[in-house]
């Protein structure tokens, strides 16, 4: 499905700076950008309430403080139009394209038929990208299970990368690794093996904080990843969490150390977005979010 829309019909003066965020910092493997100086806030579509219109969320958000929004993919030309209207109409940017089709059919999987509609999909979500003026694909690679080897995972996902790096490069948009429960890409190290192993500025690491704290420390892994990162995900900081407070008295607790998180985002030259991937809210939540997601920033515990 041709999810593309006329570039004469939504023009977005912020493109070419969300591309440059996205790249700023490459010196050895790309183009390199100005950054500015501000962490740049947003919030996954699914964090604002539900029954709401695209605009009347984009124009939450605005209420709110965020300065983006991240949807998934959009599969219809009229879904893009109405994203595009909302960014024009409240100023409020698109953060980067969470691809929708990656878990459901993943690149790594046996089925050749499976890997296909996932290679569909993420030139859906590249398209979409470039026509949001996002710069951003969110991919979770591959999925290790029990017919599915882990080195299997490792070598299908990279070859079918690879094989889309010359769209990638042509739209601009970079091709954006998370970590997640996939059983995959397990340590710093090792996401930023494979990372650097495409030579290319198309693809970096969307790192998530939230999802890495059962086996390690999320400020490690900044320090670890540095400039691969192009994107962040955040949560286990909204109201309502139960997940365990870091205490400074013993560092081996699993909760997560926000002023350290901070400042080893600081020493990257982290600048780019942070985005909230938390539960619905109303619109009193989604304040207290954008609240917390500012203490943060600001080096703070965000409780």
């Amino acid at each position: 499905m041709d999810t593309r829309i006329n570039r004469r019909e939504f023009f977005i003066t912020s493109s070419s700076m969300a591309i440059g965020g996205a790249l700023s910092g490459l010196k050895a493997i790309g183009p390199v950008a100005v950054a500015t100086s501000k962490i740049k806030k947003g919030a996954c579509v699914g964090v604002l309430p539900e029954g709401m219109t695209v605009l009347e969320k984009f124009e939450l958000a605005k209420r709110a403080g965020f300065d983006g929004i991240e949807p998934n993919t959009l599969n219809s030309a009229d879904e893009v139009r109405e994203y595009a209207d909302a960014v024009e109409k409240t100023g409020v940017r698109i953060t980067s394209i969470m691809n929708s089709d990656h878990w459901k059919y993943p690149l790594s999987d046996n089925d050749p038929e499976v890997v296909k509609k996932c290679v569909e999909g993420l030139k859906t979500s590249l398209h979409n990208a470039r026509d949001l003026g996002a710069g951003a694909v969110l991919l979770v690679p591959g999925v290790v299970t029990a017919d599915v080897r882990y080195a299997e995972v490792y070598s299908r996902s990279q070859d079918q990368i690879r094989k889309l790096l010359p769209l990638a490069e042509e739209l601009k948009v970079i091709i954006a690794i998370e970590d997640v429960g996939n059983r995959f890409l397990l340590s710093p190290l090792e996401m930023a093996r494979y990372v650097d192993e495409f030579r290319s500025p198309w693809v970096r690491s969307y790192f998530d904080i939230g999802n890495v704290v059962s086996t390690g420390y999320p400020q490690d892994w900044i320090r670890t990843l540095g400039k691969r990162i192009c994107r962040m995900h955040i949560k286990r900081f909204e109201p309502g969490t139960d997940y365990p407070k870091f205490d400074p008295k013993d560092r081996r607790t699993q909760g997560i150390d926000w002023p350290e998180v901070r400042k080893a985002m600081s020493e990257i030259g982290y600048d780019r977005w942070v985005t909230a991937e938390v539960k619905s809210g109303d619109e009193s939540y989604v304040k207290e979010v954008s609240a917390r997601l500012d203490r943060i920033f600001a080096g703070q515990n965000p409780v």
